[in-house]
């Protein structure tokens, strides 16, 4: 599946699901935990088969970020760009010399970022609940999609 056939089916699937930041953010978390069930395991095979699908994600999340039409600002569209860089090349490294500590960082940075959209999700629905009905929608932190 090319990039841009990804990123519009991530899009899609956030259009479908009841909340796009509760969706990305359960995505990461998956994503961690299958980097943390790898760690001090013999089987290479899932260690490697954990860092691709986190990096698949990432990916997926740069793609859809850095296309025309992403909501969020430049600033915070810059610093999950830089992220996910770090994240390409910590991936790279991790791969060519398999460390139970180079998973630990990018489960790290998977829960707090996941932690974050949550809060996020959490905040936007109390804000939307809270709002008359005819008000702005709120978009996803990561995705950009409109969630309510």
């Amino acid at each position: 599946m090319q990039q841009g056939h990804k990123s519009q089916a991530y899009r899609s699937s956030q259009r479908l699901g009841s909340n796009a930041r509760e969706t990305e953010a359960q995505a990461l978390l998956e994503a961690a935990r299958r980097l943390d069930a790898a760690i001090g395991g013999e089987d290479r095979e899932a260690y490697r088969a954990a860092l691709r699908l986190n990096w698949r994600l990432w990916t997926i999340i740069q793609a859809d970020i850095s296309g025309e039409g992403s909501p969020l600002p430049d600033d915070i569209r810059q610093n999950i760009l830089s992220l996910s860089v770090f994240i390409d090349k910590h991936t790279v490294n991790a791969l060519a010399e398999p460390s139970g500590r180079k998973l630990r960082v990018l489960i790290e940075i998977n829960r707090n970022i996941a932690a974050g959209l949550m809060t996020s999700a959490e905040a936007a629905a109390a804000d939307t609940s809270a709002k008359p009905a005819g008000t702005h929608p709120v978009r996803s932190a990561v995705g950009g999609d409109i969630i309510a």
